[in-house]
């Protein structure tokens, strides 16, 4: 086999049945890594897996049906990677929900999903995946392996108007540094990614649920007319002025995977929008 950057490590995707966890998903594999695409969605998940066979080889990767609110279906999505590929070297959390709203309109119902998806649904994928990389360690001690969160810049600054995903990537930060000092003695390195804003993905672009849409409706960007005012008054907010790629965020994934040295980290991917103190 060509000699790739991530040659037989085997990657837990969540959320990867589309928008950055399946463009993860397949640059990732590009790279030589074997994928578990895991989504709430079976049907995309596999043929996400499907494309990735069909264009990387054989048995390349898995679809696998997962919610990640629910900790038994968490629990069997880890085991049935391992079982399939042997092992598990690096979980992305990518699995999200965005519900923006005001704080006199947001229902305890929308609050409570999206803190399950997001903040919750981490800390049962980083319970479950760290039992099978410290297992892994006992072998291979001088072996490295990864979780990392894919957060938000969201979770480094306050989101008006948006305030249930601010808070729950606010607290994936929080989980991410602590669960950084819980598991490095195991050679598990924990960091998150906070991503800007990926305007091209149907979370921005989707005609009836996107945010785009979302913003317009709920008057979020004063004095749009459409969800074209609201888009270009986001990409004005960035220096480079346009949103996040699928490459930049992998750019990003590849140092976290190949440094040795650095853990509990959030690491802003903003083109400029957020700068770190």
């Amino acid at each position: 086999m060509e000699n790739k950057r991530l040659n037989n490590k085997v990657v837990l995707i969540t959320g990867a049945a589309q928008g950055f966890g399946k463009g993860i998903s397949l640059e990732l594999a590009k790279e030589g890594a074997n994928i578990a695409v895991t989504d709430i969605n079976k049907a995309g998940a596999e043929l996400c897996a499907e494309q990735i066979n069909a264009e990387f080889g054989e048995n390349r990767a898995i679809g696998i049906a997962a919610d990640v609110t629910d900790e038994m279906s968490v629990k069997s999505m880890v085991e049935e990677t391992v079982q399939h590929f042997g092992r598990l070297d690096i979980l992305i959390s990518n699995a999200g929900i965005v519900i923006s709203g005001a704080l006199d309109e947001m229902s305890k119902k929308n609050f409570d999903l999206v803190t399950a998806v997001n903040y919750t649904g981490y800390f049962l994928c980083a319970k479950y995946a760290s039992e099978v990389m410290k297992k892994q360690h006992e072998k291979e001690p001088h072996k490295f392996f990864d979780i990392i969160e894919i957060n938000s810049k969201s979770g480094l600054e306050g989101s008006n108007r948006n305030f249930a995903y601010a808070g729950s990537k606010f607290g994936g930060i929080g989980l991410t540094q602590s669960f950084a000092m819980e598991l490095v003695q195991y050679n598990i390195k924990v960091n998150a990614i906070c991503p800007g804003n990926y305007f091209d993905g149907s979370l921005w672009t989707d005609p009836e649920k996107g945010l785009f849409k979302q913003y317009l409706d709920s008057g979020k960007v004063p004095g749009s007319k459409t969800v074209e005012d609201v888009r270009k008054f986001y990409e004005n907010k960035v220096p480079m002025k346009r949103g996040i790629q699928i490459e930049d965020m992998v750019r990003a994934i590849l140092y976290i995977i190949e440094q040795e040295y650095e853990t509990g980290q959030a690491v802003p991917v903003t083109g400029g929008q957020v700068m770190l103190s």
